[in-house]
């Protein structure tokens, strides 16, 4: 298709990086890979064309505040700049952005990532007190401007049942499942070693205590990687027995990762029952099980279809350390059953929880949003 009769759809955020796994690695490389002209505004980039898509830098504003002040007014700009015929925003921050363009005859997309609402009953920079008025508030704000978009994206199946309820638009849900070929399982059982891990953001609520504790109750090695948050938390865990049994390895890129999931045997996920969690259905479940490792995670209702469904793994309350250390050296004591879970967990993305079964729906999206506007 020749460049000036193609689509143009122009992806905005004023929070994630330019090469953030679902917004550019997923949802953008893949339209641009359907034919349409893609443009992703990003704060803090600079401009430069990655994978057939245009990047466009704006200026990021560090402080949370200027940022939720003045970001929307330079994204704004530049949007109206490249002149799209579909906006897809990623950040609560940009709802009045998105209502601005809306008002200029423009298709508008909401990408709603997270239960917005109940992750705010998580935010440390929100006082205790303050978090469940915060989150009725913010429940409202983003429920009334959300009605004024041309559809909505979400990134669970329960986000999308509760925007069904209150807009009219359509809604989708593309679920943040991995890329089949980023996703290595490599290496042979015989090269792995008594070792589990955990990936990803490192927070009191994603359980790292009761990793580290879990882990002192073994004579198994944790491979941790990720970012704490905030940081000074890790002089916290440090404290605890089991940090000598952990090899912290930092934020990792993808090689790294898969490097990292070769060797483990089991992949952790103990994060707590809070709200916006047991709804939730986070990368690293399915590329623990992409990779072919077994999943010791929360005993959630909707992990539990997924982990039992398929089995590939254990649920475990995850504040019950005792038993997750039972079960953590079950699986490295016993590699062939270790083995057989791992193999299940990798049929199962490759049949279901993957990212190509979810490219075709988002680019049906946006056909159908284009004749509802027409």
């Amino acid at each position: 298709m020749k460049e000036e009769d193609k689509i143009k759809v122009c992806h905005l955020t004023s929070v994630h990086p330019e090469n953030d796994a679902r917004i550019f690695g997923k949802e953008c490389v893949s339209l641009a890979k359907a034919d349409f002209d893609v443009s992703f505004v990003v704060a803090g980039s600079s401009d430069k064309i990655v994978d057939g898509v245009k990047i466009y830098g704006v200026k990021k504003y560090s402080n949370r505040y200027e940022r939720i002040l003045f970001s929307s007014q330079v994204i704004f700009k530049k949007a109206m700049e490249i002149d799209a015929d579909i906006y897809h925003f990623h950040d609560p921050e940009l709802l009045k952005t998105g209502i601005k363009l809306r008002k200029r005859g423009k298709t508008v997309i909401y990408d709603s990532h997270e239960d917005l609402p109940r992750q705010i009953l998580t935010k440390h920079w929100i006082p205790k007190f303050l978090r469940k008025t915060a989150s009725n508030l913010v429940e409202l704000v983003e429920n009334r401007r959300v009605r004024k978009m041309s559809g909505i994206i979400t990134a669970t199946p329960f986000i999308q049942e509760r925007f069904k309820k209150i807009v009219k638009t359509p809604v989708e849900n593309i679920n943040n499942y991995p890329i089949l070929s980023e996703i290595t399982n490599s290496a042979t059982w015989n090269e792995k070693r008594k070792e589990v891990c955990y990936v990803g953001g490192i927070f009191v609520e994603r359980g790292i205590f009761e990793m580290v504790q879990a882990i002192a109750k073994t004579q198994i090695r944790l491979n941790l990687a990720g970012k704490f948050s905030p940081s000074t938390l890790i002089t916290e865990v440090e404290k605890e027995n089991g940090w000598k049994q952990v090899d912290y390895k930092g934020y990792l890129n993808r090689v790294e990762i898969n490097a990292l999931l070769n060797t483990s045997m089991v992949g952790l996920l103990l994060l707590h029952p809070m709200p916006s969690y047991q709804t939730s259905l986070p990368v690293k479940m399915f590329e623990y099980m992409a990779a072919g490792i077994p999943v010791i995670c929360s005993d959630f209702d909707l992990w539990r279809n997924i982990i039992e469904g398929a089995n590939c793994g254990i649920c475990v309350n995850p504040f019950d350390t005792v038993t997750i250390a039972k079960e953590i050296t079950a699986l490295t004591e016993n590699p062939e059953k270790a083995k057989q879970m791992g193999e299940n967990g990798r049929k199962a993305v490759e049949t279901i929880y993957n990212w190509n079964t979810e490219a075709t729906k988002l680019v049906s999206f946006y056909y159908h949003l284009l004749k509802l506007t027409k």
